[in-house]
């Protein structure tokens, strides 16, 4: 239903009480019969306003200048009034004051987004997802102070332009701490959680638009690593030159066996260890990651490694299944680890998980909706990214199907002699 509104805008001098030749210029917004008046900070003769006209009848520089502004002021308040009325907004005095000072828009800056979304998300997501949003934090701050040369800005100054030269600055600058440029799919990351917390933003209506709505995010398909069985033998049989590689050596064949990532590696504790519905040893435990349930039966090479440290006074102070060790530290004497080992593949804690999925699951016949169980995913679209069939398997596939086939056109020859 269409709604109709009586609205006025008039100018009126009020006098100055130790000065009855001079008056203050003021604004008067009557909508449907209530008035709201203010002052528009302007001192004139009182005997110079026209009364009938509302407006100063003298036509000196000065007085045409404060004439001139009167019709300013007129048209932003209708202007103010026209915006309420197509946001469908209340429309009152006030309401048409409010937007013509602009005090109605809620004049929040990025940092002050950043913030509250940080503060808000403590406890709902995990301490390492809350890293990565601190260094997508970082790279903004720095794109600011290097690119725009500020320390902060308005949401509303936020738009699409915004976007594409940060996308642009992530990919030129030298960033991280290898002092290279970043990666394509690390750029979307960084974006995409840029984006998370613009549309925090816009559900908050500190935002009026998402500045994303234009842009398209790309990923490209990378190779993900893995050991096949050879190599998985050569890691397990190779000895170390030290306790710390031997340590880092042995929670990543852990891993290749029972599919855990590293911070549910390192989470581990005796409580997760109990009977599983075959009577044998089972891990119970979840996905710091994503909190879904996994349980995994543990295999033989796994329980050997479970003995080994879980007796450990290093394990035992922490009251964990293995001593503690930092990811980047883990990833870091992994590269020495496979060079002593004679491993070219570039190991990553999370090349263990990818080696559970295909060398020790996949490859050895274990159907796939098994394998996304035992890894944690709530869709198996996920698994078929992480677990790929290797060649070694399609052919073995391919000679029991050869096989099959054999024996099937020697039996129909049989048949028609």
């Amino acid at each position: 239903m269409k709604t109709t509104h009586t609205f006025q805008i008039n100018f009126f001098p009020r006098k100055i009480k130790n000065n009855p030749l001079l008056a203050w210029v003021y604004a008067r917004i009557t909508i449907n019969g209530s008035r709201l008046e203010f002052s528009l900070k302007r001192k004139i003769e009182i005997h110079n306003w026209d009364l009938k006209k509302g407006k100063l009848k003298k036509h000196t520089s000065n007085l045409v200048q404060i004439n001139q502004y009167l019709e300013q002021v007129r048209t932003e308040i209708f202007t103010a009034y026209e915006e309420l009325r197509r946001e469908g907004k209340v429309i009152s005095a006030h309401s048409i004051k409010s937007r013509y000072f602009g005090e109605d828009e809620i004049k929040k800056s990025l940092l002050e987004l950043i913030t509250f979304h940080y503060d808000t998300s403590l406890k709902l997501l995990s301490p390492g997802t809350l890293k990565m949003y601190r260094s997508t934090k970082n790279y903004l701050l720095f794109f600011l102070k290097k690119e725009l040369k500020c320390q902060d800005i308005y949401l509303s100054q936020l738009n699409y332009a915004f976007i594409t030269k940060l996308e642009l600055f992530l990919r030129t600058n030298k960033l991280e701490r290898a002092n290279c440029q970043m990666q394509h799919n690390n750029v979307m990351k960084h974006l995409q959680r840029f984006r998370t917390i613009i549309n925090l933003g816009v559900k908050l209506e500190w935002l009026q638009k998402d500045p994303f709505t234009s842009f398209k995010f790309t990923y490209k398909k990378s190779e993900r690593s893995y050991l096949p069985q050879d190599e998985l033998t050569k890691l397990e049989t190779s000895r170390m030159p030290t306790k710390r590689l031997e340590f880092v050596k042995d929670i990543f064949v852990f891993s290749c066996y029972t599919g855990l990532a590293y911070i549910d590696v390192m989470n581990l504790s005796e409580e997760n260890l109990s009977k599983g519905i075959d009577g044998g040893k089972w891990i119970f435990t979840y996905r710091e990651k994503t909190e879904v349930s996994v349980k995994i039966p543990i295999l033989e090479q796994a329980q050997v490694l479970i003995d080994k440290y879980k007796k450990d006074p290093r394990s035992i102070n922490r009251g964990h299944i293995f001593p503690s060790l930092s990811n980047q530290k883990t990833n870091q004497y992994l590269k020495e680890v496979a060079k002593i080992a004679g491993i070219d593949i570039k190991l990553t804690f999370h090349c263990a998980r990818h080696t559970f999925a295909t060398t020790i699951t996949l490859s050895n016949g274990v159907p796939i909706e098994t394998v996304s169980k035992l890894l944690g995913h709530t869709n198996i679209k996920t698994t078929q990214i992480y677990a790929k069939v290797v060649e070694r398997k399609v052919s073995e596939d391919m000679e029991l199907l050869k096989s099959a086939l054999s024996t099937k056109g020697n039996t129909n020859k049989t048949a028609m002699k």
